[in-house]
């Protein structure tokens, strides 16, 4: 029996609280991919005609999408029951680009550690509790406008129906992607477009929304939403630690964090063998004789693996070793990092972003079940041990603490944390630039 119980699920015996559905064992993740596409709207994430050279997997593991401004994403995907949504061979063709410049060779969610404030719980909602298994059928009207794929989930809860229509693929406008008005008065803008990939996870009284994001301009986000209740079986946080929920000062709902792990496999122009730079601006006040401040940024190379935390003015990129933008400039991916609250209470947490040399066996960001060497640590943060960085993976850890308040119920409003990476000299201009502008590229009169 399952029982339906929540982050802060029933505590019985008044000692532990329980949560809904057993670990699975520390077995090796089953793997597995969507059976079939099922129709609910308009299909818009499909295009009417194929764009460049789609991934390599089957037209059931595709997803391939050209955006209204003629940018086109694709990959493949595929479902663990730990990790839900894989997605691998992530590639971006922009306009004017010949082929598609691989991205990612993989990216999943690798951990989502909710440790408790009152110290009774601490829960690992990828590993300890299947995650993926969680995963469950979407209405047509959570995917507007778009395709919802069935997926054969592995282990599942409904073992009588482990094929689920979980997967939606839509697109959704997110405003203006520029705007730019000229000496004449003339006025470029265009408004912006994304590809939307996510999926819904219920793990005991929450649900989580996984949503991966690719726009138009090149840019890939990694969101989580938290939703679904506040546990009924937690408001007794009466320690000063939790928050009145409800009438009256009785029910106190304990607080906790959500710590969300993302593993990202970088394969920039087709290559694994990506570097990492690190950069730091340092702003001094002004000389004399000067009338502002001068500001000095620095790249350190990143050559062995890192533990990085996020600082002002800092910031890291992934860099290609094989490719060039039509300016000669290598390309790369910024990481950009999302508002974070950094949980200082474990040793695996207590870094924004990791840089580790791959190795096949290390998937879970903490309670590493793979099958790897004897001894073998099992948290991210011991990987981390001066190995050369020749084929880097990224970890990226972003927390929330959450208090809880009383518009949390009934049902709590979705409270969102990820980060983006950002294209950085991908393409020689902006790859929306409209055909008028083509030739300002650099100083003024500086092109032949």
């Amino acid at each position: 029996m399952r029982l339906n119980h929540p982050n802060g699920g029933h505590r019985p015996s008044g000692t532990r609280r329980v949560r809904r559905g057993a670990a699975l064992g520390l077995s090796v993740v089953a793997l597995a991919a969507g059976a079939s596409a099922t129709g609910t709207a308009p299909a818009t994430a499909h295009p009417k005609t194929a764009p460049a050279a789609a991934p390599d997997c089957s037209a059931a593991y595709r997803i391939q999408q050209k955006l209204s401004n003629g940018t086109t994403w694709s990959m493949c995907w595929r479902f663990e029951s730990k990790s839900g949504l894989v997605l691998e061979k992530v590639s971006y063709q922009p306009p004017g680009e010949a082929r598609p410049i691989r991205v990612l060779n993989s990216a999943k969610l690798a951990q989502i550690h909710v440790p408790y404030d009152d110290g009774s719980n601490e829960y690992n909602d990828i590993t300890d509790y299947n995650f993926g298994a969680g995963l469950v059928n979407m209405t047509p009207a959570e995917c507007p406008g778009g395709t919802i794929k069935t997926v054969k989930v592995p282990d599942a809860y409904n073992s009588e129906n482990p094929n689920i229509k979980g997967l939606c693929t839509t697109t959704r406008a997110r405003g203006h992607a520029y705007r730019m008005q000229t000496d004449s008065g003339k006025v470029y803008q265009s408004q912006g477009k994304d590809l939307l990939v996510y999926t819904v996870n219920k793990v005991s009284w929450y649900e989580y929304i996984t949503e991966w994001r690719f726009a138009d301009d090149g840019t890939v986000s990694m969101n989580v939403g938290a939703t679904g209740s506040l546990s009924p079986f937690d408001y007794d946080a009466g320690d000063g630690r939790g928050w009145p929920i409800g009438k009256g000062a009785t029910s106190y709902s304990t607080s906790h964090n959500h710590n969300v792990f993302w593993r990202l496999d970088f394969g920039l122009d087709g290559s694994s063998k990506n570097k990492v730079e690190q950069y730091d601006s340092v702003v001094s006040p002004p000389a004399a004789g000067a009338q502002a401040p001068t500001n000095k940024t620095t790249r350190t190379p990143v050559t062995k693996e890192l533990a990085g935390d996020a600082k002002n003015m800092r910031w890291w990129r992934v860099v290609s070793t094989t490719g060039k933008n039509k300016d000669g400039h290598p390309r790369s991916y910024e990481i950009v990092p999302g508002v974070s609250s950094k949980y200082p209470g474990r040793a695996f947490t207590r870094h924004d972003v990791y840089f580790t040399q791959y190795n096949k066996c290390e998937q879970y960001a903490n309670n590493n079940l793979r099958l790897c060497a004897p001894r073998h640590p099992a948290t991210v943060d011991k990987w981390v041990n001066g190995q050369a960085l020749t084929h880097p993976v990224a970890w990226v850890n972003v927390g929330f603490h959450h208090v809880a308040r009383d518009e949390d119920q009934q049902p709590m409003p979705v409270h969102w944390q990820g980060f983006s990476i950002a294209p950085r000299d991908v393409t020689a201009m902006n790859p929306l630039t409209p055909p008028a502008l083509v030739t300002e590229n650099g100083r003024p009169g500086s092109q032949s």
